[in-house]
């Protein structure tokens, strides 16, 4: 401890020197092809702007250094503010993973630069798919709920659903150090117990206004053909756990960029202001714009 100590002090001293006279550029989180573990993807490059916070600018360097012991800090892109007013905007979400497409998914994302929503079920958070959590974090993805094993939250206990948010909550803070704000209920089951226990876990429910019924259709084309029925402030329901969804992907990512789209978080497409917890929302094109009671 005393070592790492040290060095965090040496770096407040000494980083912004090294920023002044290298100069900075952008920030991007590389992926390298054919590399699943996280250590590729986080990013490689100096921070855009120098860090005052020693404590913060020394974790920013430790991610900068693949032969650092221990564990390597989440460093996330900073908030967009985009005008979805004006903009063509549509928030693709991804629930029940990660699982083994869920990489695929990213890497499809990433290659079109669109930032998207990802609804965790909390026992899909294992060693081995904590890394791609970590990577959703560090592109600029926005993680929310979506219960620790997908029951029908409505057919719950008070005591049994505070549990299925709450383990899920702390999985995901454990791997990424995100307390997430949002949550989707399994299979869209809610009601007023279920507004309740979010409200009092701090969560925003989500739910959607275009189903590419993904779930029951294992049709890429066909999932790509529904997502093109987006209309501006849509927020779509997909499944990140299934190969012809990811496959569907590119496609669909194309056709809607092509139309003029822009593909944002689900805090992005209300403008970051404060969702409510417990609050329904269920994408701005639903009920004439204004979220669902």
């Amino acid at each position: 401890m005393a070592q790492v100590r040290a060095v965090v002090v040496w770096l407040a001293f000494t980083f912004p020197l090294v920023l002044v006279l290298a100069g900075c550029g952008s920030v991007r989180a590389p992926m390298r092809e054919g590399r699943e573990d996280d250590a590729t993807r986080v990013r490689t490059s100096a921070p855009v702007r120098a860090v005052s916070d020693p404590a913060l600018l020394a974790l920013r360097v430790i991610v900068q250094q693949p032969g650092w012991p221990g564990g390597r800090p989440v460093v996330a892109p900073g908030d967009r503010r985009l005008p979805c007013e004006r903009l063509k905007c549509v928030a693709l979400t991804f629930d029940d993973g990660p699982f083994d497409h869920t990489a695929s998914v990213l890497d499809t994302l990433a290659a079109f630069q669109a930032r998207a929503t990802f609804f965790v079920v909390g026992q899909m958070v294992t060693p081995a798919t904590a890394p791609l959590l970590r990577r959703m974090v560090s592109e600029g993805h926005q993680l929310g709920n979506h219960s620790w094993d997908h029951p029908a939250l409505t057919s719950l206990s008070g005591d049994a659903l505070h549990a299925q948010l709450e383990r899920t909550q702390q999985v995901v803070r454990s791997v990424t150090g995100v307390t997430m704000r949002l949550m989707r209920p399994p299979y869209g089951a809610t009601d007023g117990k279920v507004a309740g226990e979010t409200g009092r876990s701090g969560l925003a429910q989500i739910l959607w206004d275009l189903d590419t019924l993904d779930w029951r259709d294992r049709n890429s084309a066909l999932v790509a053909q529904r997502a093109g029925a987006a209309r501006p402030g849509a927020v779509v329901l997909l499944h990140d756990i299934h190969r012809t969804t990811a496959e569907a992907l590119p496609r669909l990512l194309a056709d809607l960029r092509a139309r003029g789209y822009t593909f944002v978080t689900v805090s992005e497409l209300y403008g970051g202001r404060e969702l409510v917890p417990g609050r329904r929302y269920a994408g701005e094109t639903a009920q004439d714009g204004r979220p669902s009671p």
